[in-house]
């Protein structure tokens, strides 16, 4: 497996437990501070390597009234800012070339949201950039499609690459995941990751919004993390009941900390097995 440098850290072949983390959208400047605070001072207490995660525009919504966030220029500040004062990594969704063009000039990683891990002239254009490319499987793929995804990113001489998987559908308005995507994906060259609060979404369950099942976000990141992911993606909120988005999913700042202890006793006894079979 290739590995993919992200900051100061790499992902994949056995490296530490990466962490993809933060708000679903930014909510404001202050809020998306603070988060990045909270989350930056979290991972340097539990050692985890740590990807500061939010979207400057959710595109994506069910309804035309939902909060789709600050937008492209205002987002893109914020995101650099957290850059500037905290010194960590971010990630941010792209829906366009031209917007992967300009979330390239603040962006570590560059993501492919699932539902446009088709649109070859976005994928092409975010590979063109030099940045990590994050290409979520879209929920009606199978992992073994997403290798004609990595040959569009590969094709523009781009090989920083991480694959994402977020549930599959099954049936109208739920998702269900299948841990056999990993090591399928895995086989395809680069680091996986698997997206934990999104997985339990139940999309367009609430009509003119999508719900989730937040309490079932534990029992697959275990899974995930035991099939082996290079990388866990949780979005996390210090108040999900009152989140602009996906209030249903995101995981409680104060509930975080037992959470990621858990799995990294559990990414320390999977890379202990493997050690033994060495």
């Amino acid at each position: 497996m290739r590995e993919v440098e992200v900051g100061n850290f790499s992902l994949g072949n056995g490296k530490p437990l990466a962490l993809i983390c933060g708000p679903c959208v930014i909510e404001s400047e202050d809020a998306t501070l603070f988060s990045a605070s909270f989350l930056k001072n979290l991972s340097e207490k539990l050692d985890i390597p740590l990807i500061f995660k939010s979207s400057y525009d959710k595109a994506n919504r069910s309804s035309v009234h939902s909060f789709r966030g600050p937008g492209l220029d205002q987002g893109l500040f914020i995101l650099e800012k957290v850059k500037r004062e905290f010194g960590i990594p971010v990630v941010t969704d792209v829906h366009t070339p031209g917007e992967a063009l300009a979330a390239a000039q603040v962006c570590d990683v560059l993501q492919i949201p699932a539902f446009l891990c088709r649109q070859t002239d976005l994928i092409l254009a975010a590979g063109q950039t030099g940045r990590v490319v994050k290409a979520k499987k879209g929920q009606f793929m199978a992992p073994w499609d997403m290798k004609n995804v990595v040959d569009k990113i590969r094709s523009t001489g781009n090989e920083k690459i991480i694959l994402t998987d977020r549930g599959t559908s099954f049936g109208y308005n739920n998702l269900v995941s299948d841990m056999r995507t990993i090591p399928i994906m895995q086989d395809l060259g680069y680091p996986v990751c698997f997206d934990a609060t999104h997985s339990v979404q139940l999309p367009g369950g609430h009509g003119t919004a999508s719900g989730g099942q937040r309490q079932f976000v534990e029992t697959l990141a275990k899974a995930a993390v035991a099939a082996g992911c290079d990388c866990l993606y949780l979005e996390a909120h210090a108040d999900p009941a009152n989140a602009k988005s996906d209030r249903d999913t995101q995981i409680p700042f104060a509930e975080l900390e037992g959470l990621l202890l858990k799995l990294k006793r559990i990414h320390a006894a999977v890379h202990a097995e493997e050690a033994t079979h060495v």
